[in-house]
């Protein structure tokens, strides 16, 4: 008769344990993700900032955006001046400014969702977020105003964020490197070396003469 007691209390007991553990690593969890958050949503000025050059490919027209100045669209032809882009990058978060190299003028959305161009891009509202899909497009949702994003239309204007959605291919872009520049990462790939590639090369180095 008290063999039966002393298991079940055993069973409670870890019964117990389990449950405290379960609850400490779900509040743990919820602790990271709000940090997570916090943080991308007001990156700090201590964050390591990148910056790099390329174009936006606009998946509806199959154009470029460019920045014009106030006047942005997505007409641009591929390395076009006005389609090459200085984009800033915070390294926590994916929050990056864009620029315009010749225009000098960042893309910025204000509170009614309307795009526009500005030479100050320090505010908050020139600030996105970059989201990778799974088609292997970009979305850059404001960082201000969640749930908006920038996009445009198949005539090349801009889309107010208020009318947009992730799920949207006007929202969809593609980073390609500006006409007749080789992407730095090419430089770093490895090609599989075999007998038939040692020969080519034996080949190309030293030529017969007739």
């Amino acid at each position: 008769m008290s063999v039966l007691p002393s298991r079940f209390l055993y069973l409670c007991l870890h019964f117990l344990v389990f449950y405290f553990q379960l609850q400490e690593s779900q509040q743990s969890t919820a602790d990271f993700r709000f940090y997570i958050e916090n943080h991308t949503r007001n990156p700090d000025d201590l964050s390591r900032k990148q910056v790099r050059i390329y174009q936006l490919y606009s998946r509806t027209t199959g154009k470029h955006v460019q920045i014009l100045g106030k006047k942005i669209n997505a007409n641009g032809d591929d390395g076009g001046k006005y389609a090459l882009l200085v984009v800033e990058t915070e390294t926590f978060g994916s929050h990056v400014r864009i620029k315009g190299k010749e225009s000098e003028h960042y893309i910025c959305m204000n509170d009614k969702g309307k795009i526009v161009g500005r030479p100050d891009g320090r505010r908050q509202e020139c600030v996105f977020v970059e989201e990778f899909l799974e088609n292997n497009y970009t979305a850059l949702v404001s960082a201000k105003y969640k749930g908006w994003y920038l996009g445009f239309n198949r005539k090349g204007r801009p889309k107010k964020g208020s009318r947009t959605t992730q799920r949207q291919q006007e929202v969809h872009f593609m980073k390609r490197q500006p006409k007749g520049r080789v992407d730095p990462l090419e430089e770093f790939r490895f090609t599989t070396v075999t007998k038939r590639t040692r020969r080519a090369r034996r080949l190309k180095t030293n030529p017969k003469r007739n």
